[in-house]
């Protein structure tokens, strides 16, 4: 701690407001004097606890406590920043860097958001504002935010200096028209009456709270003054367990929920949701889901509208995971990268066919469109990968239950598609070098002349890796390539292969042979 400066005059409520200080943002939790100094001290609490050096203590005196025990300092306030009001710094903004109103990029975690119309270079004009990480404060005077800004409908206070919810109220109550709000990296004090601010929000449909620290009972406090919020993005806060939110955030659509480590037994109080379309669960943690109301191969009541969802990069391992989301009637739309769903060849491929074949209505997987072509090919796939188990379980009668559970579509697959043949099924091989190699006797057709090429190829090789050794040996363009196959055990008919994800393996018979 150094010596006493000439310090300026530091606000009356400083307590609880946040500062900027040495390229870093605090709350300030107390001021006064610390012993054997002398003069004015701030005692803050750093956004980023590596920048402090004490829980809030000096010399044995407990002045004020933080979250983290480095994450205080006692700092001059001639050396914090306490802000300037919204239109002091949309004019520093603005006027210095003017082609910022035309030009400007907004984005909310990986979405773009498009304000158009703007063709004049005027405050009143303005569609958007950006103020990600400048020093706002609060309103400024009343009245004039609502004169200057009157056609907002975006505004990005992310990063700021904003200190409460009251604050935040008291700017967009102001702004009539204002749909969208990001305020991540904020530190907001909840309000002691949230129910008074409904009217500051009431025509918001887009709020952006990420990394601001904030649980989910504080959400659930809070989201009275949101009344009509349609799309919510909570990433990488201190969200764990979730409780059912029976009379707020009924108008719900989207709910990003990324990077937080989720209790996944409470995933399911997300279900009273009745409007939620897209739900985001990205590096929660999660390794379970299941929907108990519904049997195998029935539909679940909960999420009766959800139709995207995201898992990429959690901890699921377990393939009943996906036959739980076959409950879901209304999802077309999956990503699940990232997780540990593995197939029996640990092929990635086979496993995103697998994905497919167990949930009838997905459109789009992990942003890829499903087109016919690959649904029947992963359908088909899957009939012959489990065909042994099927016979082994009862069969064409009726499979006991475990196989049910386990394949709970396998049925629908064989009514839509027939039962396989013998020779179609995929049948477990010992893994030596021997069975992962498939002699294969490749013949033209359409070229009676040209002798048949006998070639031993690894079983997982896929079929465009065939057809560019076919070009390397007949110069003939892969995309050119009609393949088909047939067996020695039914010589008589011809198969077409119309997949080119779809491995040798998946063509191999009990001898090994294939034409």
């Amino acid at each position: 701690m150094g010596s006493e400066d000439t310090e300026p005059e530091v606000p009356v409520d400083a307590v609880g407001r946040r500062v900027f200080c040495g390229g870093e943002r605090a709350t300030v939790r107390y001021v006064g004097p610390v012993p054997p100094t002398s003069g004015l001290w701030l005692g803050v609490e750093w956004d980023n606890p590596e920048r402090g050096k004490h829980d809030g203590s000096h010399s044995g005196v407990q002045y004020f406590t933080c979250s983290h025990p480095k994450g205080g300092s006692f700092v001059r306030p001639a050396k914090a920043t306490f802000g300037v009001d919204l239109l002091t710094a949309v004019q520093q903004e603005y006027l210095i860097n003017p082609e910022k109103v035309l030009s400007e990029d907004i984005s909310v975690s990986c979405k773009k958001v498009n304000w158009k119309g703007v063709t004049e270079r005027s405050f009143q004009d303005l569609p958007s504002v950006v103020l990600n990480s400048s020093e706002v404060n609060g309103p400024g005077a009343a009245g004039d935010i609502r004169k200057t800004l009157p056609n907002i409908r975006w505004l990005d206070l992310s990063g700021t200096l904003l200190s409460s919810w009251e604050d935040v109220a008291a700017i967009t109550e102001q702004l009539d028209k204002l749909e969208g709000l990001q305020l991540h990296r904020n530190r907001l004090t909840l309000p002691s009456e949230p129910s008074v601010h409904t009217q500051a929000f009431c025509n918001l449909k887009l709020l952006a709270l990420n990394q601001c620290r904030l649980t989910w009972p504080q959400i659930l406090e809070c989201a009275i003054m949101w009344p009509q919020v349609e799309e919510l993005f909570l990433e990488e806060n201190n969200i764990t367990e979730l409780q059912r939110p029976e009379t707020v955030l009924q108008t719900l659509k989207s709910l990003s929920l990324v990077n937080n480590p989720l209790v996944e037994d409470s995933l399911l109080s997300l279900s009273a949701l009745p409007r939620l379309e897209n739900l985001n669960l990205s590096g929660t943690g999660i390794s379970v889901i299941r929907f108990e109301d519904a049997a195998p191969g029935e539909q679940t009541v909960m999420f009766p509208a959800l139709s995207i969802l995201n898992l990429t990069n959690n901890n699921i391992s377990e393939w009943f995971v996906v036959d739980e989301l076959a409950k879901l009637s209304s999802l077309v739309k999956l990503s699940c990268k990232g997780n540990r769903l593995v197939s029996s060849d640990r092929n990635l491929k086979t496993a995103r066919q697998m994905v497919i074949a167990k949930l009838a209505q997905l459109d789009i997987l992990d942003n890829c469109s499903i087109t016919s072509e690959e649904r029947r090919g992963a359908e088909l796939d899957y009939i012959k990968m489990f065909g042994e188990e099927w016979l082994k379980a009862g069969g064409p009668g009726q499979p006991n239950a475990d196989f049910i559970k386990q394949h709970p579509r396998y049925q629908k697959l064989i009514d839509k598609y027939g039962a396989p043949e013998e020779s179609e099924l995929k049948k477990p091989q010992p893994s030596t070098l021997k069975n992962q190699l498939i002699k294969i006797t490749f013949v033209f057709p359409s070229d009676p002349d040209r002798k048949p090429i006998e070639k031993k190829l690894p079983a997982s090789m896929d079929v465009l890796k065939v057809k560019g050794l076919l070009y390397r040996t007949l110069k003939v363009p892969a995309a050119d390539l009609q393949l088909s196959y047939k067996t020695p055990k039914k010589p008589e008919v011809e198969f077409e292969i119309n997949n080119d994800q779809k491995t040798l393996q998946f063509f191999s018979v009990e001898d090994g042979d294939q034409d």
